[in-house]
C-alpha cells in the first residue's frame, strides 16, 4: 500500500514504536484500504471514514477495536498531511466509539500460589523455564512481550547485582524505548538461578544465545503464544480453568495485589510502565468490585449467607 511503508519507518524512528504496535497499524490501515475498493487515499473525505466505522459496526467489530482502528488512521493521515499528500486529515471531526469500561480479568492471590506450585510438581527442563517465567512476571508485573524478549545480560546483571548490595532489578525498555526499573522478588531470583542452570539446553542457534529464553521461533527467543500455550496448560493442575489464565493476567494480579497489600497507584503506574495513571486506575475498580463480592458472600445479612443457613 503506498505510503505505508513510510508511515511506519517514521512511527520506529520517531516514536519508538514496537513491532507489535507496528504490525497492528499496518492490519490496521490495510484493512481500511480493503473497504475503500481501489479509492486512492488522496480522495479520501469523512463520508469514507464514517461509513468504514459502519462497516465495522455491522461486522460486530467490538468498539475498542473500532477505537484502535480509527485511532490508527488518524495518526496515518496526519503523517499524509505532513508529507503534504493531502491538505486535510479525514478522521479528525469523528468522535471515537463509545467503549464500554470493562474490568481486566485477574485471580486471587491464593490461585495464583496454586499456579506457581503447580510449575513445581514436574521434574523437567520445561518445568524449571515455566516456574521461572511465572516468577518472573508475578514479581516484576512486566508485559509479556517484555518478559520473553529479555536479554541474558539484563538477568546476568540481576543477579551480580543481587549478590553485590542484596537487591536485585531488571532493567526494561517499555513502549516509547522508555526505560524502568523492575525489583525482583527473593522467590523469583531463585527460580531464575535454578533455570540458568539449564538455559543452554534450549539453545538452538547462534541468534538465539542473547535472549534470557531462547527458542526455535524466528525471532529466537520464546514467543509470547507459546508461553500463553504452557501457562493455560498448567493451569488445570492448579484446578483453575484455562480460559481465565494468560501471562496478562498474571500481569493484572500483580498490580491488584499490590495495591490490595497498600501500594499507591503511583508506584504501581511506574512499575507497570503505564505513560498515563488512569490507565492504572482501573485495578481500584477491580478492587472494589472485589470487596463487593466479600460484602455479599459473606456478610450475615446477605442473601447468599441467608440461603446456605435455610440449606
Amino acid at each position: 500500500m503506498k505510503y505505508l511503508s513510510q508511515f511506519l519507518e517514521s512511527l520506529s524512528a520517531e516514536r519508538g514504536y514496537a513491532l507489535n504496535t507496528l504490525e497492528a497499524y499496518a492490519r490496521d490501515i490495510k484493512d481500511f484500504n480493503i473497504f475503500l475498493k481501489g479509492k486512492v487515499l488522496e480522495e479520501v473525505k469523512k463520508t469514507d471514514i464514517q461509513q468504514y466505522l459502519l462497516h465495522l459496526k455491522e461486522r460486530i467489530i467490538a468498539s475498542s477495536s473500532r477505537a484502535r482502528k480509527l485511532s490508527a488512521l488518524r495518526q496515518f493521515f496526519s503523517f499524509l498531511v505532513e508529507e503534504e499528500v493531502i491538505f486535510d486529515n479525514p478522521t479528525l471531526l469523528i468522535d471515537l466509539p463509545k467503549q464500554e469500561r470493562r474490568l481486566p480479568k485477574t485471580l486471587t492471590e491464593e490461585e495464583v500460589f496454586a499456579l506457581i506450585e503447580a510449575t513445581r510438581e514436574l521434574d523437567s527442563r520445561e518445568r524449571v523455564r515455566l516456574s521461572c517465567l511465572l516468577e518472573i512476571l508475578y514479581a516484576t508485573g512486566m508485559r509479556v512481550s517484555e518478559l520473553v524478549s529479555l536479554h541474558l545480560k539484563t538477568a546476568l546483571l540481576a543477579l551480580r547485582t543481587a549478590q553485590e548490595k542484596g537487591e536485585a532489578f531488571f532493567i526494561i525498555k517499555g513502549k516509547g524505548n522508555v526505560e524502568r526499573l523492575t525489583p525482583l522478588t527473593s522467590s523469583a531470583i531463585k527460580a531464575l538461578e535454578d533455570y540458568l542452570k539449564v538455559r543452554e539446553t534450549f539453545e538452538v542457534s547462534v541468534h538465539g544465545k542473547k535472549w534470557l529464553f531462547p527458542s526455535r521461533s524466528v525471532e529466537g527467543h520464546l514467543t509470547r503464544q507459546r508461553f500463553g500455550q504452557l501457562l493455560k496448560s498448567f493451569a488445570l493442575q492448579a484446578g483453575i480453568p484455562s480460559h481465565r489464565i494468560s501471562p496478562h493476567v498474571i500481569r493484572h494480579a500483580f498490580a491488584t495485589h499490590l495495591l490490595h497489600h497498600g501500594a499507591d497507584l503511583l508506584s504501581v503506574q511506574k512499575l507497570l510502565g503505564h505513560a498515563d495513571i488512569s490507565t492504572t486506575q482501573i485495578y481500584t475498580h477491580v478492587m472494589e468490585v472485589q470487596k463487593q463480592k466479600l460484602v455479599f458472600d459473606h456478610h450475615p445479612l446477605s442473601d447468599a449467607t441467608k440461603n446456605s443457613r435455610k440449606a
